[in-house]
């Protein structure tokens, strides 16, 4: 018979180690929170041996007092919350009063320190399950932290450690998290005895270049917005400046790096509309609300979260996420080093201002449109397309297709270029396929099949939502032989008090048991093969019935409506028409990737230009 027994303090404090100290990288995530709290400004983290041998940390900090350093080695003893009421509102990092406890109890560790308000420091070490008395030392304020021998004396965990090259890549990671989240504290990171980090004080912006690298900071704008109590900022990556993995994804609440479901999910549906189904975006993004608001004691690593209203979290960080990767082409805000750290920014994201440097006739303007729509029905696209749009009036600029073309008889200067027009003017296209332009940094390549159908898919969706997909009924009604299912959709909405075909702007009606007919379209969908249309969208009808096409599956279904609109390749367009869409493009949302999460453009420099041509050699 097994009977009931104490487990001795020492059993219990190892069986606690196995979830506070994983691997030396959690060691050091518990050490430089402890450098965070006591208030130091300079953190210095040597390593030796992928911090297995030895992890040392020291800090110009607050410091310990001799009477509480023997506390500092017992288990559930801090400085940082005294009550329930403390716990439920935790402003600190560290809080449980377990990590050096239990990262003493399987390691040999000592700790030296010097309070500010003291005039010597002390020092206690511990061997495992042994600690030594208190002793003096030499030693300036803050307090230095050296963790050896790690599970020298539990070598079934010792097992399980990796390589040193794999322990140290763990360390840095956390190293850099830290650093992200506290440009305001200089770090510096050996390991082996060799200088691998040395970070400055700086302002956030200039932390997120030293730390990410300059590609990520190029590649990414600045997000600064509040609401509600709540404030989400840093920066996120444009959707072109994708990954494979989630290696670059960093998510602060209240200065703490948590791995949450909720907030990723949140940002994973903010960037769905605009990257590829396989890659993953890249972000440092801080959330800061009322400590009382979120629970931070979920797990002993601290990098889970729980929020009190956990719907509003998700829909603040969707909304306004999802409203930065909205801004037309050309317009997303990068932001700069010079953001003064914690600080909101004042500037507001513009739109810019398209005026026409060419006076247009009327036929001339609606040019772009009766290539795409027909000419019938160019003056009321034309018309609805500003309706649709936020953005001002897209205009169509008259040239001729030579080269002189570039400098619009010099109406344009290069401010205007950079400003008004940051995808410049159309000088040619290739193979019927891409769109070339030159604006004020060089060459633009634009995909004119994948750019158009972000346009389209766009207006639809506004369309959509405004309950306006206008229809065109066709001279002659389209027939085709349909399947039982196909025809059973038909009529199963046509019965309906709201008939959802007709929302998405389509006429069609049974003719017999197995023959539909299509008598009208969506006007923005009209040149599109009529039977090809409506087989796509009976189809994600069939498979997820009218209610969740035009709910959870709207997007995917209207993306399809638009590849059918879209200009198709080797499509010959005018200057006039070139030009016309990368206006269109400036003043879509989201007009930088196609429905796919493609990139629809790219930018060459000229400085680019030069290396390929070898000037100035």
């Amino acid at each position: 018979m097994m009977h009931i027994q104490k487990l001795p303090d020492q059993l219990i404090s190892q069986i606690a180690a196995g979830e506070v100290v994983e691997r030396p990288a959690s060691a050091l995530k518990e050490l430089l929170e402890n450098s965070l709290d006591a208030g130091s400004t300079d953190i210095q983290v040597a390593l030796l041996q992928g911090g297995v041998k030895q992890l040392r940390v020291a800090d110009n900090g607050d410091g310990i007092v001799q009477e509480d350093l023997s506390l500092a080695l017992t288990r559930h003893a801090t400085s940082k919350i005294a009550s329930l009421e403390d716990l439920e509102s935790v402003a600190s990092l560290g809080f449980r009063g377990e990590a050096l406890a239990s990262i003493a109890s399987v390691s040999r560790t000592q700790i030296a320190s010097r309070a500010s308000s003291e005039k010597h420091a002390w020092r206690i070490a511990s061997n495992g399950s042994e600690i030594t008395p208190i002793e003096p030392i030499a030693l300036d304020a803050g307090t230095i932290v050296e963790v050896s021998d790690l599970y020298f004396n539990t070598p079934a965990r010792r097992k399980f450690l990796k390589t040193e090259a794999t322990e140290f890549g763990h360390c840095e990671a956390v190293f850099e998290r830290v650093a992200l989240s506290r440009p305001d504290v200089g770090f510096l990171l050996q390991h082996n005895g060799r200088v691998l980090s040395r970070l400055a004080v700086a302002v956030p912006e200039r932390r997120f270049l030293d730390v990410l690298g300059e590609e990520f900071v190029a590649e990414s704008f600045h997000l600064d917005e509040s609401a509600a109590g709540l404030r989400l900022w840093g920066r996120a990556a444009k959707p072109t400046f994708n990954r494979h993995s989630r290696d670059t994804q960093y998510v602060y609440v209240n200065g703490r790096f948590v791995r949450d479901k909720l907030i990723s999910h949140a940002i994973r549906q903010a960037y769905q509309d605009v990257l590829h189904h396989d890659r993953h975006p890249a972000f440092v993004l801080f959330l800061e609300l009322d400590a009382t608001l979120v629970d931070v004691n979920v797990h002993p690593a601290k990098t889970e979260v729980r929020f009190r209203d956990g719907q509003a979290i998700h829909r603040f960080i969707f909304h306004k996420l999802h409203k930065a990767l909205a801004t037309p082409t050309g317009v997303l805000n990068t932001g700069s080093v010079e953001h003064a750290p914690h600080q909101p920014s004042n500037t507001q994201q513009t739109y810019p201002t398209y005026q026409s440097k060419i006076p247009l006739s009327a036929r001339e303007s609606d040019s772009f449109y009766q290539t795409l729509y027909g000419n019938s029905n160019a003056e009321n696209i034309h018309q609805m397309h500003q309706t649709q749009t936020d953005a001002p009036e897209a205009f169509i600029y008259k040239a001729s297709s030579d080269a002189n073309f570039s400098r619009q008889e010099n109406t344009t200067d290069s401010q205007d270029f950079s400003q008004d027009f940051p995808l410049g003017f159309a000088v040619a296209q290739i193979h019927g396929v891409y769109v070339l332009a030159q604006n004020a940094l060089g060459l633009v390549v634009v995909d004119m099949h994948a750019a158009h159908e972000r346009i389209m898919y766009e207006k639809l969706k506004n369309a959509l939502d405004m309950q306006a997909v206008a229809m065109q009924p066709l001279l002659l009604p389209v027939s085709f032989h349909a399947d039982k299912l196909e025809v059973a959709i038909v009529q199963e909405t046509l019965a309906q008090h709201e008939n959802s075909l007709q929302k998405l702007g389509f006429d069609i009606a049974v003719l017999s048991p197995s023959t539909l007919a299509v008598r009208g379209v969506p006007v923005m969908l009209q040149h599109a093969d009529a039977v090809t249309l409506a087989r796509d969208v009976l189809r994600d009808l069939r498979e997820f019935g009218a209610s969740r096409s035009l709910t959870e599956r709207r997007n995917e279904l209207l993306g399809t409506m638009a590849c059918h609109a879209a200009v198709r390749a080797n499509r010959s367009l005018t200057i006039p028409e070139m030009n016309a869409l990368l206006r269109d493009m400036e003043a879509t949302e989201r007009s930088g990737q196609c429905n796919h999460g493609r990139p629809t453009w790219f930018q060459v420099s000229l400085s680019d230009l030069d290396k390929m041509f070898m000037r100035g050699k």
